[in-house]
C-alpha cells in the first residue's frame, strides 16, 4: 500500500471532479439533456478504446443489469446537472454526497447487509445537514433540492446495482454501457430543444468527458493503492474545490447556514467512511 501516491491520486481525482461540476455551471445557457449528451459521447473515445484495444467483450455477462445500471445512472446524472441551475455548485455537489446514505438503506433491503447503530447517527447527522440548509438558508431554491435529492436516492441505488452486478464484468464495460444510454438517452431528450452550442461552449461541452474519465480514473488508482479508511475521506474534498470555484468564478456566497448545513453532510459521511472501514476489519 502507497499511501502518499493514493492520496496524490485520490486529490486529481477531486479536482477533475470539480472542474467538471464548475463547466457544468458555467453552460447553463446550454440545457441539462445536451450537457449529458457531450459529457457521454465524448467519454466513449476513452470505454470504447480501452475495450477493443485490451479485446474485451463489449456487451459484458449480465446484460439486464448493465442495462439498468445505465437508466438508473443517467437519470440521476441528468438530475443533478438541472440541479446545478438551480443551486450554487457547491451546494449541489454537497447535497449529491448523500448518496452513499440512499445505498446504505437499499443495502438492507436488497442486499441484506447490515448497518450499525452508530452509523443511522451518522445518517441523521447528515440528514440534519440538509435541513439546516433548507430551513434556514433563503437562498436555497426548492425545485433544486428537490432534483437533487432525487438524484442522490438513484445515485444510491446505483451503487447497489453495481454491487450486485459485483466482479463478474470489466469495469469498463459497465462505465461503457453507461456512456452509450446517457448518449442515447441526451441526444433524445435535447432534440426538441437543441441549441447549437457557440465558440468555447464547444471545448467546454467535449472537456466534461474527459474530466469524467480522468476522474473516474484517478479515482480507481487511489483505492486500487491505499486503504478505504484512509482514502475515501478525501474524495469528499471535492466539495471543498468545488465551493472554491463557486467562490472565484461565479461570484457564490455561501452563508453561515450553507456552510453549516454543508459541514454536517460531509462531516457525517467522512466519519460514516472511517467506522465503517474499520467496523469491516474486524
Amino acid at each position: 500500500m502507497d499511501t502518499k501516491k493514493s492520496i496524490k491520486y485520490m486529490l486529481i481525482s477531486t479536482f477533475a471532479f470539480a472542474c467538471m461540476n464548475a463547466t457544468v455551471k458555467y453552460l447553463e445557457n446550454v440545457s441539462a439533456y445536451q450537457i449529458v449528451f457531450f459529457r457521454s459521447l465524448s467519454s466513449l473515445f476513452f470505454t470504447f478504446g480501452f475495450l477493443l484495444k485490451n479485446r474485451v467483450p463489449i456487451l459484458g455477462n449480465n446484460k439486464k443489469l448493465l442495462i439498468l445500471r445505465g437508466l438508473v445512472g443517467v437519470t440521476s446524472m441528468t438530475l443533478f446537472f438541472m440541479s446545478i441551475k438551480y443551486l450554487s455548485v457547491g451546494t449541489a455537489v454537497s447535497l449529491r454526497y448523500l448518496a452513499p446514505i440512499f445505498a446504505g438503506i437499499f443495502a438492507v433491503f436488497f442486499m441484506k447487509q447490515k448497518i450499525w447503530p452508530l452509523q443511522w447517527l451518522f445518517f441523521i447527522m447528515a440528514f440534519l445537514g440538509v435541513l439546516v440548509l433548507k430551513g434556514f438558508d433563503s437562498q436555497i431554491n426548492s425545485t433544486g433540492l428537490i432534483l437533487v435529492i432525487i438524484a442522490s436516492i438513484t445515485s444510491g441505488l446505483v451503487y447497489n446495482i453495481i454491487s450486485k452486478i459485483g466482479k463478474s464484468e470489466n469495469p469498463v464495460v459497465v462505465v461503457n454501457y453507461f456512456m452509450v444510454i446517457a448518449t442515447l438517452t441526451g441526444l433524445i431528450l435535447s432534440l426538441n430543444s437543441w441549441v447549437n452550442p457557440v465558440g468555447i461552449e464547444w471545448v467546454l461541452l467535449f472537456s466534461l468527458g474527459v474530466f469524467g474519465y480522468y476522474g473516474q480514473v484517478f479515482m480507481t488508482k487511489a483505492f486500487q493503492n491505499g486503504k478505504t479508511d484512509q482514502i475515501a475521506p478525501i474524495k469528499y474534498v471535492e466539495v471543498v474545490f468545488t465551493v472554491a470555484f463557486g467562490f472565484l468564478f461565479f461570484n457564490e456566497i455561501y452563508s453561515f447556514w450553507s456552510l453549516l448545513g454543508i459541514s454536517l453532510i460531509i462531516g457525517s459521511l467522512v466519519l460514516n467512511v472511517i467506522y465503517k472501514a474499520r467496523k469491516d476489519r474486524l
